[in-house]
């Protein structure tokens, strides 16, 4: 308990540091530094209201029991009710900020880029693939947050063989970062007229959006190249060389877009996605290097780990990580993947939770 103290004020302290440091108003020509100190304390603010309601608490428990002390039968009636309710609060309070002291990805609230692609399967892993996106889409929607589609290679038998997309909104990565693996599905395929049931994959990965405070780009490492778009798209399509792609020297990256409006718009996204997956290579470096390989997270995060199927003719999903069988598969599909994505949140905080106490 003590030592649960001593880290909430040290939490109080820095919130309070920050509030000074973004109420100066030598900040405002400093956005970078206004930007990192405001996500900081945005970080902190829960630990912190949490530890103001706590003290609260303590103090009033103390109150009550000098209260007590006093030969007014009503002031002491009062007191022990008193008493009564901040007692059975406090345990409540404390299992609040013993969860909030676990340390969190501090990539969780960040936007995602994800790219889909279809993996084994032919033409049925390409189908999946698009039906993996409608999925992602209609969950999207759900959340109230925002699709930006990056790049989008169609397959002529419908689906994609790759499609990247940003999403937007609040908590993005910290809901969708345990999609990141191979998908598998099992039904018939539309080409199929015996109706065997085929076994066909598709690939995600997510990645939290990189900014510039996260990662510099060295603009002498980047070549940039213009194009003629093909495909679906606006209707500059075919007409101008409005398709970017970037390629970072260094690390042989490449990204490109060619749905945005303009040869701008899709040079900023392209930079984004190139900004975003050079951050993703960097993290697990850096994962490696400690050697934690996300111990305590679900799976590696990994493309080739298999961490999911979608049995058609059963109307069945499993999550093979936490032994999750749900029979809804056509719900699933239309996006409701809350019980999924409960249930595996909740599993890394049982897993921080049993890292924290060893």
């Amino acid at each position: 308990m003590n030592n649960m103290m001593e880290r909430l004020e040290t939490i109080a302290r820095r919130y309070e540091e920050l509030n000074e440091i973004l109420m100066d108003p030598s900040i405002a020509n400093d956005v970078q530094k206004m930007t990192e100190a405001s996500k900081e304390q945005a970080s902190l603010e829960n630990a912190y209201q949490l530890y103001q309601e706590y003290k609260k608490v303590l103090d009033g428990i103390e109150e009550a029991k000098e209260l007590m002390k006093e030969n007014d039968p009503e002031i002491k009636e009062m007191a022990e009710l008193e008493l009564s309710e901040l007692e059975e609060k406090k345990p409540q309070i404390e299992e609040k900020l013993h969860l909030e002291l676990i340390p969190k990805d501090p990539n969780d609230n960040k936007n995602v880029i994800v790219e889909i692609r279809g993996a084994a399967g032919g033409d049925e892993g390409n189908i999946f693939a698009g039906d993996l996106y409608r999925m992602y889409v209609k969950y999207a929607e759900s959340q109230g947050w925002k699709i930006e589609v990056l790049e989008a290679q169609d397959s002529e038998a419908g689906g994609y063989s790759l499609i990247s997309f940003m999403i937007k909104g609040e908590g993005v990565y910290s809901k969708l970062k345990f999609e990141s693996g191979s998908h598998r599905v099992q039904r018939v395929p539309k080409t199929e007229t015996q109706g065997r049931v085929h076994t066909s994959t598709a690939t995600v990965l997510v990645m939290p959006e990189a900014e510039e405070v996260d990662f510099e780009l060295n603009p002498s490492d980047l070549r940039i190249d213009t194009y003629r778009a093909s495909g679906a798209g606006g209707q500059h399509i075919n007409k101008t060389d409005s398709a970017v792609r970037i390629t970072h020297i260094p690390t042989g990256v490449v990204t490109t877009s060619q749905d945005g409006r303009s040869q701008h718009d899709n040079r900023d996204k392209a930079m984004r996605a190139m900004r975003t997956k050079l951050y993703e290579m960097k993290l697990r470096e850096q994962e490696e290097a400690i050697g934690s390989e996300r111990r305590s997270k679900i799976g590696t995060g990994d493309r080739s780990e298999k961490i999911r199927t979608y049995n058609y003719p059963q109307n069945r999903v499993t999550d093979h990580r936490i032994g999750l069988t749900i029979q809804q598969l056509d719900r699933i599909m239309e996006g409701k993947l809350d019980d999924i994505i409960e249930a595996l949140m909740n599993e890394d905080q049982r897993l921080k939770l049993l890292g924290e106490e060893q």
